[in-house]
């Protein structure tokens, strides 16, 4: 009598929620990003240090890298998270864009505003086809609904 063979184990895929890997904040619209390894959100007034904080309704930005994977394929070259002048960069996953829609950054729940258009300033600060190649791969615009430490590794969730 013939054994047959026994079917190997089915290979576990472990789905592992989308973690912030990347923050950048500026201190005035035109000035440069810089990476920090943590910032502190305030709700109702967005990321403390940043451009934007205080502002009414666009507290913070936020991208996937993956959407940023894929914008890279079509401008042809890497494009690196704090040039697209968002402030959080995500490891996966999609980003909620309709409006009034909730997202969460470990503590920090946020609310999308809108979806965020790229700007004229990528083109002049990556080259011609950066726009084009982040057009409707350059995130989301929240509010901030409550305070927290948003840092590298924070999990995100919705």
């Amino acid at each position: 009598m013939a054994i047959s063979p026994q079917p190997e184990p089915p290979t576990v895929v472990a789905i592992h929620p989308p973690t912030v890997v990347a923050i950048h904040i500026a201190l005035a619209s035109r000035m440069d990003m810089r990476a920090v390894d943590q910032v502190e959100a305030e709700a109702g007034a967005g990321l403390v240090g940043d451009r934007y904080h205080g502002s009414r309704h666009r507290h913070i930005t936020v991208q996937s890298a993956t959407d940023l994977d894929e914008a890279s394929e079509i401008f042809g070259q890497p494009l690196d998270p704090g040039l697209t002048r968002r402030n959080i960069t995500v490891s996966h996953g999609d980003i909620p864009t309709t409006p009034g829609d909730r997202y969460a950054i470990g503590d920090v729940q946020l609310e999308v505003v809108r979806i965020a258009a790229p700007c004229k300033l990528l083109e002049d600060q990556l080259g011609a086809g950066a726009k084009t190649a982040l057009r409707r791969r350059a995130g989301t615009v929240f509010r901030c609904l409550t305070s927290g430490t948003i840092a590298i590794g924070t999990t995100v969730s919705q």
